[in-house]
C-alpha cells in the first residue's frame, strides 16, 4: 500500500464540517467519495484537523492509503475533477510509511477574520464576523500577547473530544487591523502545537471582548488563570475561521492566500 500527502483548501460554508457524519455532506465524506471511485478501493482521507460546519481551510493537511498504481499528480488531477468546486486539492505527494496527517503534525495556524465597519459586507458575510461597533484592535493585541506561551488553556475549551491535557503552547497571537481600503477588516492569528475543542473560536471571542471595551486587557489572563470555560468570552461563529497550514516538520508550512 501507498500513501499519499494531501494539502486541500476548501471553502466550509455548505459543509457539515470536515468529518465523516450520517446523512450530511462534509468534505472528508466527498474526498472519500472521490477517491473510492478513482481507485476501486474503499478509501478513508484522514485530516489533521476537524474542522467544525461552517469553517473554511487554505492549507488543511490529510493523507490516505491506496494500492492504485496512479501517480501523485494523476490522482490530484482526477481527485479535484471529482470534486466540487468548494473543495480542491492543493498538493498532492508520496508520503512515508510513518507519516501521518495527526500524528506528524508539528504545528497550526488559523486566521480568523473581523469586520467593523458600519455596513455588514454583502460578499463576506460567509467569511468573516460582523460587528457595527468599532473594535479597539490596539487592546485586542496588547491582551493577545497575554495569551502566548505554555499553558493550561482549559477556560478556551468546549465540551469535546476528551483530552488527557488541556496543556497547549501559543507560539503566536497576533491581532492586525487591515490597511486602507480594507481597514474595516481585522485579523486574528493564533498559531500553536496544538489546540482544543473550538479554543481559536473562545479565544477569538474574549479578545472581542477587549475590543468592545468591555473588558480591560488584562482580563483574558485572568480568564486563563481560571481553567473555567465560563470565565471567557463566547464562542466566536464559525464563518470568520480559517484553517491557514499545518506543518508537519517540513521545514516550511504549506500556504496560501485567501482568495475572498
Amino acid at each position: 500500500m501507498r500513501k499519499i500527502r494531501l494539502v486541500i483548501a476548501y471553502d466550509g460554508t455548505h459543509f457539515h464540517g470536515w468529518q465523516t457524519q450520517p446523512g450530511v455532506r462534509t468534505v472528508q465524506g466527498a474526498l472519500n467519495d472521490a477517491v473510492t471511485q478513482i481507485t476501486g478501493t474503499a478509501t478513508e482521507v484522514v485530516g489533521s484537523s476537524r474542522t467544525d460546519a461552517g469553517v473554511h481551510a487554505l492549507g488543511q493537511l490529510a493523507h490516505f492509503e491506496t494500492p492504485s498504481a496512479l501517480d501523485a499528480a494523476t490522482l490530484q488531477r482526477a481527485i479535484n475533477a471529482r470534486l466540487s468546486s468548494e473543495v480542491r486539492v492543493r498538493e498532492a505527494a508520496e508520503a512515508s510509511d510513518d507519516f501521518h496527517a495527526i500524528g506528524s503534525t508539528v504545528r497550526k495556524r488559523y486566521r480568523y477574520v473581523l469586520h467593523d465597519g458600519p455596513i455588514a459586507p454583502v460578499f463576506r458575510r460567509q467569511y468573516a464576523w460582523h460587528h457595527h461597533q468599532r473594535l479597539d484592535d490596539a487592546a485586542m493585541h496588547e491582551a493577545a500577547r497575554t495569551l502566548c506561551g505554555t499553558h493550561d488553556f482549559a477556560s478556551f475549551e468546549n465540551q469535546g473530544p476528551t483530552r488527557q491535557s488541556s496543556v497547549r503552547t501559543v507560539l503566536a497571537l497576533d491581532v492586525t487591523r487591515q490597511p486602507p481600503p480594507w481597514d474595516d477588516f481585522i485579523h486574528v492569528e493564533v498559531e500553536a502545537d496544538g489546540f482544543l475543542y473550538n479554543m481559536v473560536r473562545n479565544l477569538v471571542g474574549t479578545l472581542v471582548e477587549v475590543g468592545r471595551r468591555h473588558r480591560e486587557p488584562a482580563w483574558p489572563a485572568q480568564v486563563l488563570a481560571a481553567r473555567d470555560r465560563r470565565a471567557a468570552g463566547m464562542t466566536a461563529p464559525p464563518q470568520g475561521l480559517f484553517l491557514l497550514w499545518v506543518d508537519w516538520g517540513s521545514g516550511a508550512p504549506q500556504s496560501a492566500p485567501i482568495e475572498s
